[in-house]
């Protein structure tokens, strides 16, 4: 079997229907909706915890949180656990990774040989390769700054506020964190070679908050001409307004800021959307574009408005759950095909794995997308360091929480925009308890913690500490096995 090219495309915070594929009719998309029609658009496609590197970190290794232990944007993978882009190198394949990683180490070896990296949150924009760029250019992304470190945002200006982060970037097209990242991927499959197969992922900093596309795409959209989408309230729920106050205030989020802050967001999605229009592009000038399994996904949706909330953070409604996906398998396997089949980003790298020949990981639980076309019974996820947990169905949503009076229970059926709590219903009792039943089982037994071993892991600084790659194993070892095979006949072959 052939090896195909590898092209994860992966953006960031990105609400599953702000595509044209996904049926949106606002939001122009024509280069993803192409690659959609050339692939299998998974309608049900979910993360399995709606936070940045937790779910990137579950996308690389096919595992839960709570099986890789990455549970807050500042963690680190331990390095002994099989990784997607780690298989496919061992595997012969040159792997690279392009934009926003969001890893702790910055540059932290997960199985990419090359990284270029332009991070957001924390100490990643002061290590990356983009804002070398931008300090070399006498240039800074302030926004982004006001927007993400916290001395900064205490005194943002109230355009700041008002808009909820939504506001015109003040970087030059040509230097925004999305062309940059756009052209660095572009640099790096011009180079691709026939000699081995690629892995190239992509990680879009946008459509992320703050909403700040570059002029001219500021002004790709009039927000009164913009639709709200399903889920939107008059109010936030009481409920929600308690379990989480939110980056800005709810409170404050009107029709008005709500759509300015959507023809933002929509233009960072178009944006994007033109860079994947140059990579298919330069795929296909160079013939490989129908041998190359491409994968269009995020780490995790918007409220975009649902409830009344916006960005993220609060209870893990399906528009946080439920992410984009969309995979064009070699060959246009299943072109134009829609899947409603019950997924998640742990079936992304079994899927991928499969597909290119190799075994995947010992722990990876996930499917084979192109060969589990059924999905899941149940879809799990959880957040807030294990205190929430969610078991879902197509009809039924238990959000279980360590609090009960915080947890809900939904009938998708009745109630698809979920405004019932149902939890404390007798007549559901038996419904909620089975739910429960399958959570405790799947943390238990359905999703076991890898067995981790890191040989080359840091070791005391003493004279007898010795290192496994200091050269002393060859010379004991051989010390020890000259003494027992000169021995062993003094020791079992001595006769009275």
């Amino acid at each position: 079997m052939q090896r195909p090219n590898v092209l994860i495309i992966h953006t960031d915070q990105h609400r599953m229907d702000t595509l044209g594929a996904y049926g949106n009719k606002d939001v122009r998309t024509p280069n993803i909706d192409a690659l959609a029609a050339d692939g299998v658009t998974y309608r049900n496609s979910f993360c399995c915890y709606p936070v940045c590197t937790p779910s990137r970190y579950s996308l690389l290794t096919g595992l839960y949180v709570h099986q890789h232990l990455g549970w807050n944007n500042r963690s680190t993978l331990p390095s002994g656990l099989a990784t997607l882009p780690r298989i496919l190198k061992q595997a012969g394949y040159h792997t690279k990774a392009v934009g926003k990683m969001h890893f702790t180490p910055t540059y932290l070896d997960v199985g990419f040989e090359e990284m270029e990296l332009a991070e957001q949150d924390g100490p990643g924009r002061y290590d990356d390769d983009y804002h070398r760029y931008l300090q070399s250019n006498g240039l800074a992304d302030r926004l982004d700054l006001i927007d993400q470190v916290l001395e900064f945002r205490k005194d943002a200006p109230r355009e700041y506020w008002e808009s909820f982060g939504a506001v015109e970037s003040d970087l030059p097209e040509e230097h925004h964190s999305t062309t940059w990242i756009g052209d660095r991927a572009a640099e790096a499959m011009g180079r691709w070679s026939a000699e081995r197969p690629n892995l190239l992922m992509v990680g879009f900093i946008k459509p992320h908050h703050p909403m700040d596309p570059p002029a001219p795409w500021s002004r790709m959209y009039d927000p009164k001409a913009l639709s709200l989408l399903d889920g939107w309230t008059e109010s936030p729920l009481p409920g929600d307004l308690a379990f989480q106050k939110g980056y800005f205030d709810y409170t404050q989020l009107t029709q008005e800021r709500l759509s300015r802050a959507m023809a933002m967001y929509y233009a960072t999605v178009s944006q994007i959307d033109h860079h994947v229009g140059r990579m298919i592009d330069l795929l296909k000038q160079r013939r490989l574009y129908d041998d190359t399994l491409i994968v269009f996904t995020s780490d995790h949706g918007d409220y975009l408005g649902f409830h009344h909330l916006i960005l993220k953070g609060n209870r893990m409604y399906d528009p946080l759950v439920k992410v984009p996906l969309i995979v064009k398998y070699p060959a246009r396997a299943g072109a134009g095909g829609v899947s409603d089949a019950l997924v998640s980003n742990v079936d992304v790298a079994p899927t991928i794995l499969t597909r290119c020949g190799c075994e995947r990981g010992e722990f990876m639980t996930g499917l084979h997308l192109a060969g589990d076309a059924g999905g899941r019974e149940l879809i799990f996820a959880e957040a807030r360091r294990g205190r929430d947990y969610l078991a879902r169905s197509r009809t039924r949503k238990l959000l279980l929480c360590k609090d009960p009076a915080e947890s809900q229970f939904f009938d998708l059926e009745a109630d698809p925009l979920e405004m019932c709590n149902l939890f404390d219903e007798g007549g559901r009792q038996s419904e909620v308890a089975e739910f429960t039943r399958r959570i405790a089982e799947w943390v238990l037994f359905e999703s076991p913690t890898p067995l981790h071993q890191d040989e080359y892991a840091p070791i005391i600084s003493a004279p007898n500490a010795q290192s496994p790659t200091d050269g002393h194993r060859p010379k004991i070892e051989a010390y020890f096995a000259d003494k027992v095979k000169n021995a062993d006949k003094a020791v079992f072959g001595k006769k009275d």
